[in-house]
């Protein structure tokens, strides 16, 4: 989850530049490290991508130049797809947090005349995201993590994948919901240690896309998932109360009638409706 600077933080980075910082982290305040450390040429920090971030851009370098760069799914040929989600091979995804040397963000601003040169994604969406039928439209969007491209010989610094808690679409949503996530004393959400730095995996249903759905899905809250390595789950279900999900665990109901799943403990298995 990405939690705003609070007003005292945001005073200590700007009495920080005053007193002659040219570092400032664009980041959660959570693993903010300590001002009298700055860090090489611009970095970026990246952690190691897992099968819960195969859809999110991931970090490479440019044929061209030879400088890292982040490249996004809606930037990917469709033949390279299924490079794209090999994360043995494309190792790293961007956190979105960023190491800024002032100076050399001025000179590549001023360079630019007054712009960052970041990459245009398109995007093509309906109008109306829950119907596919009705007008499409066309998003045009550029990334944060992108701007390490801007920098010749940027750097990148792998933190612990355990600090990043990204919340894309609803699969994660229900991860972060679960057991396999607990709040520390000082009110940040981080996976258990039993987890090993690891999330579950969860793929759910396209019919659970947007929120109301997922909670259709587990209206009595989210199932124990501490010692669940994939969840999937196909067609209208209902979670009930008390259901504990072990090892790899698929749902599946071919119908349109929805089934509701029992308490109790489900252990690698699969169970159809």
């Amino acid at each position: 989850p990405r939690l705003p600077l609070s007003p005292r933080q945001m005073q200590m980075r700007a009495d920080s530049h005053k007193q002659g910082g040219h570092h400032p982290l664009i980041s959660p305040p959570s693993i903010s490290p300590p001002l009298n450390q700055p860090p090489p040429s611009p970095p970026m920090q990246v952690a190691v991508r897992t099968d819960s971030d195969k859809e999110g851009g991931h970090l490479a370098y440019d044929g061209q130049t030879g400088d890292l760069m982040l490249r996004e799914s809606d930037q990917c040929p469709e033949a390279d797809k299924a490079q794209f989600s090999d994360i043995a091979k494309h190792r790293y995804f961007s956190t979105d947090n960023l190491w800024v040397d002032l100076a050399k963000l001025k000179a590549t601003m001023v360079a630019n005349k007054g712009l960052l040169p970041l990459p245009v994604m398109k995007i093509l969406k309906t109008i109306d995201p829950r119907d596919p039928e009705s007008t499409p439209v066309l998003q045009l969007e550029t990334s944060m993590g992108a701007a390490i491209q801007a920098f010749h010989r940027a750097e990148a610094i792998v933190v612990p994948r355990s600090r990043f808690a990204p919340v894309k679409t609803t699969s994660d949503l229900l991860v972060l919901k679960s057991d396999a996530y607990e709040k520390t004393h000082d009110h940040l959400v981080v996976l258990r240690p039993e987890r090993q730095g690891v999330p579950p995996i969860v793929k759910l249903d396209a019919c659970y896309n947007f929120v109301d759905a997922l909670d259709e899905l587990i209206p009595f809250g989210a199932p124990h998932l501490l010692r669940c390595r994939k969840l999937t789950v196909e067609g209208p279900w209902t979670i009930g109360p008390n259901v504990v999900f072990e090892g790899d665990v698929m749902l599946v109901n071919k119908g349109t009638k929805r089934k509701e799943l029992l308490a109790g403990t489900y252990s690698n298995s699969t169970v159809n409706a």
